[in-house]
């Protein structure tokens, strides 16, 4: 796997940027705005240092977590009933988890080839 290649990451990394920008132009209540800065901003951030340094599988874990939290944030900040805002936190974080499920195997091959001693 090489650096800055993989696609899934950068869908990660596009599903952030707009959750976090998206406060900007849907209507927020509640904990919205923050929730989907935060998890929105650690995406990108995940997304980032996967692209750079592929086959960490506990960041790729860490990834999923990411697009659970921004999957969940509509029920945990309490802002279901913002229909624009809960929409694009389901399906962004349904988005990110499922791109870096697909790419979880490959980093985790990738990290086992790399501990096993050439011959």
């Amino acid at each position: 796997m090489k650096k800055w290649t993989r696609w899934q990451d950068y869908a990660a990394v596009a599903v952030g940027l707009y959750a976090a920008l998206s406060v900007l132009w849907t209507p927020q209540a509640g904990m919205s705005a923050t929730l989907m800065v935060i998890s929105g901003g650690l995406l990108v951030v995940s997304g980032v240092v996967n692209l750079a340094m592929p086959g960490m599988p506990a960041a790729e874990w860490a990834q999923v977590v990411f697009g659970l939290l921004l999957f969940a944030s509509p029920w945990i900040g309490s802002y279901t009933e913002q229909t624009a805002a809960s929409w694009t936190s389901w399906i962004g974080g349904a988005i990110a988890v499922a791109v870096t499920a697909a790419a979880i195997r490959p980093s985790i091959e990738m990290s086992h080839h790399r501990m096993m001693p050439s011959h």
